[in-house]
């Protein structure tokens, strides 16, 4: 099994998605409990979700699952967000909390540190890889970031999570234009609910990758999972009617912030030609 996935586009936007793989080593399969076994942390059918929806676009995706290691977390194992409940770098609970290993087994530091490098590594230097392709080309690159989780999860927030969750570390990752355009389309969706940096305002992905004064965008995109399963429990089934519906709008979000970067890439060339000229007379 290879780590990662690329599936490259020649437009200016790039898909994270690093939590639909399902792939555990059996090694580690082996000392999973009953509830890591259900994989119930899955980003279920992300992938599927966002395939086909724009032309030109790449994708980058993790296969192994995120018990193995998370592919969204700091390497250095820091937490996104100091005094709330998450899960870490190699996680040991589920999102409620319970523990996903047989008693004593769970990984040591050169465990993690071993999975780092097979696993959490090679996902981010393709990342890496097909950000700076993207922007040879167009001058800038959006990643744009593709997550989902169950819509009720108390362990990690009250009530009932908002449909279409936007982060982008209080509007440092990104150009205010991309934020503007993804909150304007979320929040005019019919029949869903939307917040800009509410509980989950980008992993450490999007804030790592998220340079907008050298060209280098990213916006996070969680999705509640009762916008495109049948059910958040077991089997974790794709709605094709929820998923129908919802990719529509998907759609809008990407065309716009497509647009958005052509004519912003264009704007970055002419300033280059004009700088060109100019050292040259």
């Amino acid at each position: 099994m290879q780590p990662v996935d690329v599936l490259q586009g020649d437009g200016p936007i790039i898909l994270g998605v690093p939590h639909s793989g399902t792939h555990v080593p059996e090694e580690i399969w082996d000392r999973l409990n009953s509830t890591g076994h259900k994989l119930a942390d899955t980003d279920w059918h992300v992938d599927r979700l966002y395939s086909g929806l724009l032309p030109g676009v790449t994708m980058v995706k993790a296969n192994f699952h995120r018990y193995v290691i998370d592919a969204n977390r700091d390497p250095e194992g820091i937490s996104l967000y100091p005094g709330q409940n998450t899960t870490t770098l190699c996680p040991t609970t589920d999102f409620d909390g319970r523990p996903i290993y047989l008693e004593g087994q769970e990984p040591g530091t050169e465990e993690i540190e071993s999975r780092r490098l097979a696993w959490h590594a090679p996902y981010h230097a393709a990342l890496q890889v097909e950000l700076e392709r993207v922007k040879v080309k167009h001058g800038i690159a959006i990643l744009y970031d593709c997550h989902s989780i169950r819509s009720k999860v108390p362990f990690l927030f009250e009530g009932k999570l908002p449909d279409f969750s936007t982060g982008t570390n209080n509007g440092s990752t990104c150009d205010p234009a991309i934020e503007d355009a993804v909150v304007r389309l979320t929040k005019s969706a019919p029949g869903y609910t939307s917040v800009l940096n509410g509980r989950f305002k980008g992993g450490w992905t999007t804030r790592h990758y998220g340079r907008p004064a050298e060209g280098f965008h990213a916006i996070q995109m969680e999705l509640a999972q009762c916008t495109h399963l049948s059910t958040e429990d077991t089997p974790f089934s794709y709605d094709e009617e929820k998923a129908s519906k919802l990719r529509s709008h998907l759609k809008e979000v990407l065309g716009a912030l497509e647009s958005w970067a052509l004519e912003a890439g264009r704007d970055v060339a002419d300033g280059a030609r004009t700088i060109n000229q100019i050292e040259h007379q």
